[in-house]
Protein backbone atom coordinates (compact mmCIF):
# COMPACT_ATOMS: atom_id res chain seq x y z
CA UNK A 1 0.00 0.00 0.00
CA UNK A 2 1.28 3.47 -0.84
CA UNK A 3 -0.02 6.42 1.16
CA UNK A 4 -1.31 9.61 -0.43
CA UNK A 5 -2.11 13.04 0.95
CA UNK A 6 -5.73 13.22 2.26
CA UNK A 7 -8.40 14.45 -0.14
CA UNK A 8 -8.50 18.22 -0.38
CA UNK A 9 -4.84 18.61 0.61
CA UNK A 10 -1.62 18.70 -1.39
CA UNK A 11 2.14 18.86 -0.93
CA UNK A 12 4.32 21.86 -1.76
CA UNK A 13 7.49 20.54 -3.44
CA UNK A 14 10.69 22.28 -4.63
CA UNK A 15 11.06 24.52 -6.55
CA UNK A 16 7.45 25.75 -6.18
CA UNK A 17 7.67 25.45 -2.41
CA UNK A 18 10.43 28.08 -2.38
CA UNK A 19 8.14 30.45 -4.25
CA UNK A 20 5.21 29.96 -1.86
CA UNK A 21 7.52 30.86 1.04
CA UNK A 22 8.43 34.06 -0.80
CA UNK A 23 4.72 34.77 -1.46
CA UNK A 24 3.88 34.45 2.24
CA UNK A 25 6.74 36.75 3.20
CA UNK A 26 5.83 39.35 0.57
CA UNK A 27 2.17 39.46 1.60
CA UNK A 28 3.00 40.37 5.20
CA UNK A 29 6.05 42.56 4.46
CA UNK A 30 4.03 45.84 4.46
CA UNK A 31 2.43 44.96 7.83
CA UNK A 32 5.81 44.19 9.37
CA UNK A 33 7.11 47.50 8.04
CA UNK A 34 4.15 49.21 9.75
CA UNK A 35 5.13 47.85 13.17
CA UNK A 36 2.88 44.78 13.39
CA UNK A 37 4.41 42.06 15.61
CA UNK A 38 4.36 38.31 14.92
CA UNK A 39 1.96 36.07 16.84
CA UNK A 40 1.69 32.28 16.62
CA UNK A 41 -1.31 30.45 18.09
CA UNK A 42 -1.97 26.69 18.45
CA UNK A 43 -3.25 24.75 15.44
CA UNK A 44 -6.18 23.52 17.57
CA UNK A 45 -8.36 25.37 20.06
CA UNK A 46 -11.36 24.83 22.33
CA UNK A 47 -14.32 24.24 19.98
CA UNK A 48 -16.42 26.79 21.83
CA UNK A 49 -13.99 29.55 20.78
CA UNK A 50 -15.10 29.17 17.16
CA UNK A 51 -18.75 28.41 17.95
CA UNK A 52 -18.98 31.71 19.83
CA UNK A 53 -16.55 33.82 17.83
CA UNK A 54 -17.21 32.73 14.25
CA UNK A 55 -20.93 32.03 14.78
CA UNK A 56 -22.94 28.82 15.00
CA UNK A 57 -25.06 29.77 11.97
CA UNK A 58 -22.04 30.05 9.66
CA UNK A 59 -21.14 27.29 7.22
CA UNK A 60 -17.71 27.14 8.86
CA UNK A 61 -19.07 26.15 12.27
CA UNK A 62 -22.14 24.18 11.15
CA UNK A 63 -20.53 22.16 8.34
CA UNK A 64 -16.80 22.66 7.86
CA UNK A 65 -14.90 22.31 11.14
CA UNK A 66 -12.58 19.43 11.99
CA UNK A 67 -13.76 18.77 15.55
CA UNK A 68 -12.69 15.88 17.78
CA UNK A 69 -12.63 14.90 21.46
CA UNK A 70 -9.19 14.64 23.06
CA UNK A 71 -8.27 11.83 25.46
CA UNK A 72 -9.77 13.75 28.39
CA UNK A 73 -13.06 14.20 26.50
CA UNK A 74 -12.58 17.92 25.75
CA UNK A 75 -13.92 19.08 22.37
CA UNK A 76 -11.11 20.53 20.24
CA UNK A 77 -11.18 21.96 16.71
CA UNK A 78 -8.45 22.48 14.13
CA UNK A 79 -8.53 26.22 13.55
CA UNK A 80 -10.67 27.15 10.52
CA UNK A 81 -9.63 30.83 10.66
CA UNK A 82 -7.10 32.98 12.47
CA UNK A 83 -8.88 35.95 14.05
CA UNK A 84 -10.69 34.27 16.98
CA UNK A 85 -7.45 32.59 18.20
CA UNK A 86 -5.60 35.93 18.00
CA UNK A 87 -8.28 37.68 20.07
CA UNK A 88 -8.23 34.78 22.56
CA UNK A 89 -4.45 35.10 22.91
CA UNK A 90 -4.61 38.89 23.35
CA UNK A 91 -7.20 38.51 26.13
CA UNK A 92 -5.45 35.56 27.80
CA UNK A 93 -2.08 37.31 27.98
CA UNK A 94 -3.43 40.79 28.76
CA UNK A 95 -1.91 42.46 25.69
CA UNK A 96 -4.94 44.78 25.59
CA UNK A 97 -3.82 46.27 28.93
CA UNK A 98 -0.81 47.87 27.24
CA UNK A 99 -0.53 50.31 24.36
CA UNK A 100 -3.49 50.28 21.98
CA UNK A 101 -4.04 49.33 19.28
CA UNK A 102 -2.31 45.97 19.64
CA UNK A 103 -0.92 45.29 16.15
CA UNK A 104 -0.20 41.67 15.24
CA UNK A 105 0.41 39.52 12.16
CA UNK A 106 0.33 35.76 11.73
CA UNK A 107 1.06 33.10 9.14
CA UNK A 108 -0.22 29.55 9.35
CA UNK A 109 -2.38 26.61 8.31
CA UNK A 110 -6.18 26.66 8.50
CA UNK A 111 -8.49 23.65 8.13
CA UNK A 112 -12.02 23.40 6.72
CA UNK A 113 -13.94 20.36 5.53
CA UNK A 114 -14.98 21.89 2.19
CA UNK A 115 -15.86 20.44 -1.18
CA UNK A 116 -12.36 20.10 -2.62
CA UNK A 117 -11.66 21.95 -5.88
CA UNK A 118 -8.96 24.16 -7.36
CA UNK A 119 -8.46 27.12 -5.05
CA UNK A 120 -10.61 25.62 -2.27
CA UNK A 121 -8.70 23.20 -0.09
CA UNK A 122 -9.26 21.48 3.25
CA UNK A 123 -5.81 22.49 4.44
CA UNK A 124 -4.74 25.94 3.31
CA UNK A 125 -2.37 28.70 4.36
CA UNK A 126 -3.30 32.23 5.34
CA UNK A 127 -1.32 35.24 6.43
CA UNK A 128 -3.20 37.77 8.50
CA UNK A 129 -2.93 41.09 10.29
CA UNK A 130 -5.06 42.38 13.17
CA UNK A 131 -5.21 45.75 14.96
CA UNK A 132 -7.07 45.46 18.27
CA UNK A 133 -8.32 48.15 20.61
CA UNK A 134 -9.10 51.24 18.51
CA UNK A 135 -12.15 52.45 16.59
CA UNK A 136 -10.67 54.68 13.94
CA UNK A 137 -11.37 54.82 10.19
CA UNK A 138 -7.65 55.47 9.65
CA UNK A 139 -6.89 52.05 11.15
CA UNK A 140 -9.33 50.35 8.75
CA UNK A 141 -7.75 52.24 5.85
CA UNK A 142 -4.22 51.41 7.04
CA UNK A 143 -4.91 47.67 7.03
CA UNK A 144 -6.54 47.79 3.59
CA UNK A 145 -3.57 49.77 2.22
CA UNK A 146 -1.13 47.24 3.74
CA UNK A 147 -2.98 44.29 2.16
CA UNK A 148 -3.09 46.04 -1.22
CA UNK A 149 0.65 46.69 -0.84
CA UNK A 150 1.28 42.98 -0.29
CA UNK A 151 -0.42 42.06 -3.58
CA UNK A 152 1.30 44.94 -5.42
CA UNK A 153 4.69 43.84 -4.05
CA UNK A 154 4.22 40.50 -5.82
CA UNK A 155 3.56 42.27 -9.12
CA UNK A 156 -0.13 41.34 -9.29
CA UNK A 157 -2.14 43.69 -11.53
CA UNK A 158 -5.60 42.10 -11.63
CA UNK A 159 -6.55 42.22 -7.95
CA UNK A 160 -9.73 44.24 -7.31
CA UNK A 161 -10.74 45.60 -3.92
CA UNK A 162 -14.46 45.39 -3.05
CA UNK A 163 -15.63 47.59 -0.16
CA UNK A 164 -18.77 47.75 1.97
CA UNK A 165 -19.99 48.57 5.45
CA UNK A 166 -22.29 46.39 7.58
CA UNK A 167 -23.37 49.05 10.07
CA UNK A 168 -23.17 48.67 13.85
CA UNK A 169 -25.36 47.66 16.79
CA UNK A 170 -27.42 50.85 16.34
CA UNK A 171 -28.40 50.53 12.69
CA UNK A 172 -27.82 46.83 11.98
CA UNK A 173 -31.01 45.67 13.80
CA UNK A 174 -33.14 48.04 11.67
CA UNK A 175 -31.53 46.74 8.48
CA UNK A 176 -31.76 43.15 9.69
CA UNK A 177 -35.53 43.49 10.19
CA UNK A 178 -36.01 44.99 6.70
CA UNK A 179 -33.85 42.27 5.14
CA UNK A 180 -35.71 39.49 6.96
CA UNK A 181 -39.06 40.82 5.79
CA UNK A 182 -37.86 40.82 2.18
CA UNK A 183 -36.25 37.35 2.36
CA UNK A 184 -39.28 35.70 3.98
CA UNK A 185 -41.23 36.43 0.81
CA UNK A 186 -38.81 34.47 -1.41
CA UNK A 187 -39.01 30.86 -2.61
CA UNK A 188 -36.15 29.34 -0.60
CA UNK A 189 -35.31 25.88 0.76
CA UNK A 190 -35.88 25.07 4.43
CA UNK A 191 -32.20 25.39 5.47
CA UNK A 192 -31.97 28.86 3.93
CA UNK A 193 -35.29 29.87 5.53
CA UNK A 194 -33.83 28.93 8.92
CA UNK A 195 -30.79 31.04 8.17
CA UNK A 196 -33.04 34.08 7.58
CA UNK A 197 -34.08 33.91 11.24
CA UNK A 198 -30.56 33.36 12.62
CA UNK A 199 -28.32 35.46 10.36
CA UNK A 200 -30.09 36.91 7.31
CA UNK A 201 -26.91 38.64 6.05
CA UNK A 202 -25.51 35.22 5.21
CA UNK A 203 -28.26 34.71 2.61
CA UNK A 204 -26.77 37.58 0.59
CA UNK A 205 -23.55 35.58 0.45
CA UNK A 206 -25.30 32.49 -0.99
CA UNK A 207 -23.60 31.81 -4.33
CA UNK A 208 -26.36 29.59 -5.80
CA UNK A 209 -27.84 31.15 -8.98
CA UNK A 210 -31.40 30.27 -7.94
CA UNK A 211 -30.93 32.33 -4.76
CA UNK A 212 -29.05 35.21 -6.38
CA UNK A 213 -31.78 35.50 -9.06
CA UNK A 214 -34.35 36.29 -6.34
CA UNK A 215 -32.26 38.99 -4.66
CA UNK A 216 -33.09 41.69 -7.22
CA UNK A 217 -34.35 44.68 -5.23
CA UNK A 218 -33.12 43.32 -1.88
CA UNK A 219 -32.73 46.05 0.79
CA UNK A 220 -29.12 47.26 1.07
CA UNK A 221 -27.34 48.10 4.28
CA UNK A 222 -26.05 51.42 2.84
CA UNK A 223 -29.66 52.65 2.73
CA UNK A 224 -30.15 51.90 6.45
CA UNK A 225 -26.94 53.30 7.98
CA UNK A 226 -27.06 55.57 11.01
CA UNK A 227 -25.27 58.92 10.71
CA UNK A 228 -22.21 57.69 12.65
CA UNK A 229 -21.72 54.62 10.43
CA UNK A 230 -22.24 56.67 7.26
CA UNK A 231 -19.61 59.21 8.35
CA UNK A 232 -17.20 56.43 9.39
CA UNK A 233 -17.52 54.69 6.02
CA UNK A 234 -17.03 57.95 4.11
CA UNK A 235 -13.83 58.56 6.10
CA UNK A 236 -12.49 55.11 5.15
CA UNK A 237 -13.35 55.71 1.47
CA UNK A 238 -11.73 59.17 1.48
CA UNK A 239 -8.51 57.88 3.06
CA UNK A 240 -8.24 55.04 0.53
CA UNK A 241 -8.81 57.47 -2.34
CA UNK A 242 -6.18 59.84 -0.94
CA UNK A 243 -3.57 57.05 -0.86
CA UNK A 244 -4.42 56.01 -4.43
CA UNK A 245 -5.84 52.57 -3.53
CA UNK A 246 -8.61 51.86 -6.04
CA UNK A 247 -11.79 50.18 -4.77
CA UNK A 248 -15.26 49.22 -5.96
CA UNK A 249 -18.26 49.81 -3.71
CA UNK A 250 -20.16 46.53 -3.35
CA UNK A 251 -23.30 47.09 -1.24
CA UNK A 252 -24.08 43.33 -1.21
CA UNK A 253 -20.67 42.29 0.10
CA UNK A 254 -20.81 40.33 3.35
CA UNK A 255 -18.21 38.03 4.85
CA UNK A 256 -18.72 34.42 5.92
CA UNK A 257 -18.13 35.13 9.62
CA UNK A 258 -20.63 36.52 12.13
CA UNK A 259 -18.28 38.88 13.93
CA UNK A 260 -17.96 41.63 11.28
CA UNK A 261 -19.28 45.18 11.85
CA UNK A 262 -18.91 48.36 9.81
CA UNK A 263 -16.01 48.14 7.33
CA UNK A 264 -15.90 44.91 5.33
CA UNK A 265 -13.77 44.24 2.25
CA UNK A 266 -12.61 41.55 -0.12
CA UNK A 267 -9.80 41.26 -2.64
CA UNK A 268 -10.75 39.29 -5.76
CA UNK A 269 -8.77 38.18 -8.80
CA UNK A 270 -10.27 37.79 -12.26
CA UNK A 271 -8.13 34.81 -13.27
CA UNK A 272 -9.28 32.27 -10.67
CA UNK A 273 -12.78 31.29 -11.80
CA UNK A 274 -15.40 30.71 -9.10
CA UNK A 275 -12.87 30.83 -6.23
CA UNK A 276 -11.93 34.43 -6.99
CA UNK A 277 -11.33 35.78 -3.46
CA UNK A 278 -7.64 36.05 -2.59
CA UNK A 279 -8.19 37.79 0.73
CA UNK A 280 -10.53 39.87 2.82
CA UNK A 281 -11.44 41.16 6.22
CA UNK A 282 -13.14 43.91 8.12
CA UNK A 283 -13.95 45.42 11.47
CA UNK A 284 -15.13 43.19 14.32
CA UNK A 285 -15.94 45.47 17.23
CA UNK A 286 -17.97 42.98 19.26
CA UNK A 287 -15.79 39.86 19.05
CA UNK A 288 -13.89 40.45 22.29
CA UNK A 289 -17.15 40.65 24.27
CA UNK A 290 -18.43 37.47 22.57
CA UNK A 291 -15.33 35.71 23.95
CA UNK A 292 -15.83 37.04 27.47
CA UNK A 293 -13.44 39.98 27.21
CA UNK A 294 -13.89 43.76 27.52
CA UNK A 295 -14.94 46.02 24.64
CA UNK A 296 -12.03 45.92 22.18
CA UNK A 297 -12.98 47.42 18.79
CA UNK A 298 -10.73 45.79 16.19
CA UNK A 299 -10.11 45.34 12.48
CA UNK A 300 -8.08 42.85 10.45
CA UNK A 301 -7.66 40.70 7.37
CA UNK A 302 -6.54 37.31 6.14
CA UNK A 303 -4.96 36.72 2.72
CA UNK A 304 -4.85 33.31 1.07
CA UNK A 305 -1.28 32.35 0.18
CA UNK A 306 -2.32 29.36 -1.96
CA UNK A 307 -4.84 31.37 -4.00
CA UNK A 308 -2.41 34.26 -4.34
CA UNK A 309 0.07 31.77 -5.84
CA UNK A 310 -2.63 30.66 -8.32
CA UNK A 311 -3.29 34.32 -9.17
CA UNK A 312 0.43 34.81 -9.88
CA UNK A 313 0.38 31.75 -12.15
CA UNK A 314 -2.67 33.17 -13.96
CA UNK A 315 -0.79 36.43 -14.59
CA UNK A 316 2.34 34.62 -15.78
CA UNK A 317 4.44 35.95 -12.91
CA UNK A 318 6.04 32.58 -12.13
CA UNK A 319 7.17 31.56 -15.60
CA UNK A 320 10.67 33.00 -15.30
CA UNK A 321 11.31 31.32 -11.95
CA UNK A 322 14.64 29.56 -12.25
CA UNK A 323 15.01 26.46 -10.11
CA UNK A 324 18.13 27.73 -8.37
CA UNK A 325 18.69 26.04 -5.02
CA UNK A 326 22.28 27.12 -4.36
CA UNK A 327 24.97 29.46 -5.70
CA UNK A 328 27.87 27.00 -5.52
CA UNK A 329 28.11 23.23 -6.17
CA UNK A 330 31.06 21.06 -5.18
CA UNK A 331 32.30 18.20 -7.39
CA UNK A 332 34.90 15.89 -5.84
CA UNK A 333 36.72 13.06 -7.60
CA UNK A 334 38.15 10.42 -5.26
CA UNK A 335 37.82 9.74 -1.54
CA UNK A 336 40.47 12.18 -0.32
CA UNK A 337 39.04 14.95 -2.52
CA UNK A 338 35.52 14.18 -1.25
CA UNK A 339 36.59 14.56 2.38
CA UNK A 340 38.32 17.89 1.59
CA UNK A 341 35.33 19.10 -0.46
CA UNK A 342 33.01 18.39 2.48
CA UNK A 343 35.07 20.79 4.63
CA UNK A 344 35.31 23.35 1.81
CA UNK A 345 31.53 23.40 1.26
CA UNK A 346 31.02 23.84 5.00
CA UNK A 347 33.46 26.78 4.94
CA UNK A 348 31.60 28.35 1.99
CA UNK A 349 28.24 28.03 3.78
CA UNK A 350 29.66 29.57 6.97
CA UNK A 351 30.66 32.57 4.84
CA UNK A 352 26.97 33.08 3.98
CA UNK A 353 27.02 31.55 0.48
CA UNK A 354 24.51 28.80 -0.34
CA UNK A 355 26.30 25.62 -1.41
CA UNK A 356 25.75 21.91 -2.05
CA UNK A 357 27.95 19.09 -3.30
CA UNK A 358 27.74 15.78 -5.13
CA UNK A 359 27.02 12.78 -2.93
CA UNK A 360 27.02 9.05 -3.60
CA UNK A 361 30.38 8.67 -5.34
CA UNK A 362 29.25 9.89 -8.80
CA UNK A 363 31.82 10.30 -11.56
CA UNK A 364 32.59 13.67 -13.15
CA UNK A 365 29.77 13.49 -15.71
CA UNK A 366 27.09 12.55 -13.16
CA UNK A 367 28.33 15.13 -10.66
CA UNK A 368 28.30 17.92 -13.26
CA UNK A 369 24.69 16.97 -14.11
CA UNK A 370 23.91 17.50 -10.45
CA UNK A 371 25.59 20.91 -10.61
CA UNK A 372 23.40 21.92 -13.56
CA UNK A 373 20.22 20.70 -11.86
CA UNK A 374 21.04 22.61 -8.68
CA UNK A 375 20.87 25.89 -10.59
CA UNK A 376 24.25 26.89 -9.16
CA UNK A 377 26.24 29.56 -10.97
CA UNK A 378 29.63 28.17 -9.93
CA UNK A 379 31.05 24.67 -9.62
CA UNK A 380 34.07 23.81 -7.51
CA UNK A 381 35.88 20.81 -9.05
CA UNK A 382 38.45 19.03 -6.89
CA UNK A 383 40.48 16.04 -8.14
CA UNK A 384 43.49 14.25 -6.63
CA UNK A 385 45.88 16.38 -8.72
CA UNK A 386 44.17 19.62 -7.53
CA UNK A 387 44.40 18.38 -3.97
CA UNK A 388 48.15 17.87 -4.32
CA UNK A 389 48.45 21.45 -5.63
CA UNK A 390 46.23 22.75 -2.79
CA UNK A 391 43.95 24.31 -5.40
CA UNK A 392 40.44 23.87 -6.84
CA UNK A 393 38.99 24.44 -10.30
CA UNK A 394 36.33 27.19 -10.20
CA UNK A 395 33.96 26.87 -13.16
CA UNK A 396 31.41 29.53 -14.11
CA UNK A 397 28.47 27.41 -15.27
CA UNK A 398 26.94 30.24 -17.32
CA UNK A 399 30.08 31.00 -19.39
CA UNK A 400 31.95 27.64 -18.97
CA UNK A 401 35.04 29.71 -18.01
CA UNK A 402 37.31 27.77 -15.63
CA UNK A 403 40.10 29.09 -13.40
CA UNK A 404 42.35 27.55 -10.77
CA UNK A 405 42.02 29.07 -7.29
CA UNK A 406 44.15 28.23 -4.23
CA UNK A 407 42.06 26.42 -1.58
CA UNK A 408 42.94 29.10 0.96
CA UNK A 409 41.42 31.82 -1.27
CA UNK A 410 38.23 30.06 -2.46
CA UNK A 411 35.87 31.72 0.00
CA UNK A 412 37.20 35.25 -0.70
CA UNK A 413 36.99 34.73 -4.46
CA UNK A 414 33.45 33.35 -4.23
CA UNK A 415 32.35 36.21 -1.98
CA UNK A 416 33.46 38.67 -4.63
CA UNK A 417 31.85 36.79 -7.50
CA UNK A 418 28.54 36.01 -5.71
CA UNK A 419 28.07 39.64 -4.66
CA UNK A 420 28.67 40.88 -8.22
CA UNK A 421 26.03 39.56 -10.66
CA UNK A 422 28.20 40.63 -13.63
CA UNK A 423 31.35 38.91 -12.39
Amino acid sequence: MSFQAPKGTFDWLPPKSERILAVREALVAPARQAGYGYIETPTFEDTELFARGVGESTDIVSKEMYTFPDKAGRSLTLRPEGTAPVVRAVLQHGLHNGQLPVKLWYSGSQYRYERAQKGRYRHFWQVGAEALGAEDPALDAELIVLAAGGFAGLGLKKVTLLLNTLGDKVCRPVYRAALQEFLRGLDLDETTRQRIEINPLRVLDDKRPEVQAQLEGVPLVVDHLCAACKAYHEDVRALLSATGVAFTDDPRLVRGLDYYTRTTFEFVHGGLGSQSAVGGGGRYDGLSEMLGGPALPSVGWALGADRTFLAMEAEGLLEDAAASRVQVYGVALGDDARRRMFLLVDEVRRAGISADMSFGGKGLKGAMKGADRSGARFALILGERDLAAQAVQLKDLTTAEQTEVPLARVVDVLKGKCSDPHA
